[in-house]
């Protein structure tokens, strides 16, 4: 069923109702009147309680927590954490005695056993609340990889699919002072019509992943707000704020931006929301990769007052270019997933992002392309921070289930909470929606599809997807996807040299749109510190050779206004099974797993150098200072 969450025009999607699923029967495990409340965005500057640390486990491959011998939900599920009163009591579970995980935290790199382990892990946590008179109280889940269903103190609360945005659900009812749990079954179970499907190119990292919060608010709070700039020129800055609760319509809200000394009121409409534009004063400072400046807003609304720092840009196209506040830019990046910078497992951490951007700031980057999911929020604001621009993609990856409604569902249902929680992000320029997926007529309108979603959401950045060569005529490499007509930037992928054929002097790119290209993905797989020669597959000579033959074909396409090589670090991929070179392992990073860069990583900085002091010119276009 779908839920209007209001004037915002974003829907959260819950696939199934938890009573018809659950099939749970009065006096047994309770429903809850509420599924998935309305995102709560901003969430780093809310009043919150960490849930965050030693969680109980139980690893549970046959569901028997949720089904039972007769494949029927049980009514005796693991959410009512039952424990044993009397001596002879059959109760076959118990998280009291069950070993721990760390939350925020994938199970695969905290429990040897769970190293390959799919399928379903049930989390438990005590903890002690008082309720206050006058609060409303959120659970926020930062992600949950990949199905999730939420209890609280045996009440089922709500349910989420998607392995990479965040949810919450409304819990104030469920509390009571003194001693409570919350019960999370999270199941990270591959899927044909899954998001992305059942085949794809990285660890599937199971479990609660990211920060758990509870967020308390006053009876009527702001739940959402936009801000952004739409005109450098006039300075025009234009938005809307969202009330949610019983006050919420025809309510004063007040905007202050504090260092340009700058009050405003709004009056909110009958849904709760109120519409504005102002004229930012002419000291306005742009944000910019250079200049990443942001500026504390304040709202307030009743008993309710939000803090954030924003910046303010605009971001283009214009022929073949792409306009950062009305100025031409080259985008220097590369790809990122979100892995711990050493080894594997998850990033979750602003510390553990902040190593694998500055890495990225050293390779010489004013922008990543955050692959192949939405990354945590901390990695958005920590790159906002540091000046690098973003791309930031849902996993629409491959070959996914392209006539099944539920998959397009879920996919623009992952799309609107992505955009809904990083909208007020400078630094996110693109918003993609996929990744080399297939030319078929299914595809292109599943895609046209989610293109027109994003548009709906945020007419003010920039739409594009990944996409690949179809055919090579006359030594020319052409781009022309139909899919191109419907987005702004044109991103692609191409590896030639590694699995095809290498690009030689000879060898030309060319598009059928008149539209600015960034070549996504490009490089070739080292086994950091294996030399040879440059023939010699694995080697960083090879790699080395490949990326170097890359960069010369790359300089001859007059229409390139962006790279991010494939990929920054090694990550681990089950698809990569060749014993001593990969072991599990995707090689094609420009840094080990251990935090080493390889040879070609100086190649890639040379490059950029080059581009950033003008020396490269694309189509007779320089980029430097």
């Amino acid at each position: 069923m779908k839920m209007n969450i209001g004037p915002t025009g974003i829907w959260l999607l819950v696939f199934v109702s938890i009573i018809n699923l659950l099939g749970y029967s009065q006096g047994a495990i309770a429903q809850s009147d509420t599924l998935l409340a309305p995102l709560i965005t901003d969430v780093p500057y809310r009043h919150t309680i960490n849930l965050d640390g030693s969680w109980h486990y139980i690893v549970d491959p046959y569901q028997t927590g949720y089904i039972n011998y007769r494949y029927q939900r049980t009514t005796q599920g693991f959410f009512l954490n039952r424990q044993a009163r009397r001596p002879d009591e059959l109760i076959e579970y118990n998280f009291a005695t069950s070993p721990a995980l760390q939350v925020p935290g994938d199970w695969n790199s905290q429990d040897a056993r769970l190293f390959d382990y799919e399928g379903t892990v049930w989390y438990e946590r005590d903890f002690q609340y008082h309720p206050q008179s006058g609060k409303r109280v959120f659970l926020y889940v930062g992600a949950a990889n990949y199905h999730a269903v939420v209890g609280v103190n045996g009440q089922i609360v709500g349910e989420h699919v998607g392995g990479f945005t965040p949810f919450d659900m409304e819990v104030t009812n469920q509390l009571h002072a003194g001693d409570n749990f919350v019960v999370v079954m999270v199941d990270n179970t591959r899927h044909k019509e899954g998001v992305p499907t059942n085949n794809f190119d990285w660890w599937n990292y199971g479990g609660l992943t990211r920060d758990v919060y509870l967020i308390e608010t006053p009876q009527t709070f702001i739940q959402d707000y936009f801000i952004h700039l739409d005109d450098i020129h006039t300075r025009q800055v234009s938005g809307w704020v969202q009330l949610n609760g019983p006050e919420a319509a025809r309510a004063t809200v007040q905007l202050q931006i504090p260092e340009w000394h700058f009050t405003r009121s709004f009056t909110t409409d009958d849904r709760g929301r109120a519409a504005f534009t102002f004229q930012a004063p002419s000291s306005l400072e742009l944000w910019s990769p250079e200049h990443p400046r942001l500026y504390r807003v304040v709202w307030t609304a009743g008993k309710d007052t939000l803090q954030d720092e924003v910046g303010f840009r605009t971001i283009a196209v214009q022929g073949e270019n792409i306009l950062l506040n009305g100025k031409p830019i080259f985008l220097r990046g590369v790809s990122i997933h979100e892995e711990a910078p050493f080894g594997g497992g998850r990033a979750y951490s602003r510390e553990q992002d902040h190593i694998l951007l500055q890495w990225a700031r050293e390779l010489g980057c004013n922008y990543v392309r955050l692959a192949h999911y939405p990354h945590n929020e901390a990695m958005i604001r920590e790159a906002e921070k540091m000046g690098l621009l973003v791309w930031s993609e849902i996993p629409v990856y491959w070959t996914i289930d392209w006539t099944n409604p539920a998959t397009l569902a879920n996919a623009q249902q992952q799309l609107r909470e992505n955009i809904t929680r990083d909208k007020n992000r400078a630094n996110i320029i693109i918003w993609s929606v996929g990744n080399e997926t297939p030319r078929t007529p299914e595809r292109l309108a599943f895609m046209k599809t989610l293109v027109a979603e994003a548009r709906s959401l945020d007419s003010t950045r920039l739409i594009s997807a990944a996409l690949q060569i179809s055919h090579v005529r006359n030594d020319t490499s052409w781009l022309d996807d139909p899919l191109g007509e419907y987005l702004d930037v044109l991103g692609c992928n191409i590896y030639p040299g590694w699995y095809g054929p290498s690009a030689d002097a000879r060898a030309r790119f060319a598009s059928i749109y008149h539209k600015p290209l960034i070549m996504s993905e490009f490089g070739a797989g080292a086994l950091q510190g294996y030399h040879g020669d440059s023939t010699q597959r694995w080697t960083e000579e090879f790699q080395y050779r490949v990326l170097d033959e890359d960069i010369r074909l790359l300089k001859t396409i007059p229409f390139l206004r962006g790279t991010t090589p494939w990929i920054l670090k090694d990550f681990r991929s089950p698809k990569r099974l060749l014993p001593y070179y990969q072991e599990g392992w995707n090689r094609k990073g420009l840094i080990s797993d251990r935090g080493v860069k390889k040879e070609a990583f100086y190649l890639v900085r040379q490059f950029y150098t080059d581009i950033a002091s003008g020396k490269i010119s694309f189509g007779g276009e320089r980029f430097g200072p």
